[in-house]
């Protein structure tokens, strides 16, 4: 090794650009582990695999109603079978799911924010803030609408805790 060379390697700017290479790299390898969420639990039939009880997600926001999808209009994500209405609604679907799919996996957002998971019914809905949110019942639903924010933040703020006690 030239002098040169060996005086290059053993110098603080050589030392201290070498540590830096080493922590980006680190923190790029790291990177999808920080910055990715925990994927919801979602309430899916034990015995079809069906999401939604078979109701079509993007009808919610689209016809603003549900809809129960087709058999034949079927989409499958990590385990789950997704139900549409139509071509257009699979397809809107495939290509975001993180914005149809229920909040909080389908469970209901005010048993969540007493620190429950209870599975919501396809007919108790809302979407509220461009989200998908479903009910236990009608009681459920109202308590939600009465405070919405209120019940969402508490919500958010337990649902770690609540999804790790469903079982997969």
């Amino acid at each position: 090794m030239t002098a040169a060379r060996q005086q290059r390697k053993s110098s603080p700017a050589f030392a201290l650009g070498l540590a830096l290479g080493i922590v980006s790299l680190a923190v790029v390898l790291a990177a999808p582990a920080i910055l990715a969420a925990p994927r919801d639990r979602i309430v899916v039939d034990a015995d079809s695999g069906l999401a939604l009880s078979g109701f079509d997600p993007v009808a919610y926001f689209a016809d603003h109603k549900p809809k129960i999808g087709r058999p034949n209009l079927e989409f499958r994500r990590d385990d789950t079978v997704w139900r549409f209405q139509n071509e257009g609604n699979r397809a809107a679907f495939a290509a975001h799911p993180e914005v149809y799919t229920p909040r909080f996996g389908g469970y209901d957002p005010v048993a969540i924010a007493r620190g429950a998971s209870v599975p919501g019914h396809p007919l108790f809905w809302s979407v509220t803030s461009e989200r998908l949110y479903l009910f236990y019942s009608a009681e459920t639903r109202a308590a939600f609408m009465a405070q919405p924010g209120n019940v969402l933040e508490a919500a958010e703020r337990k649902w770690p805790e609540v999804a790790r006690t469903i079982g997969r």
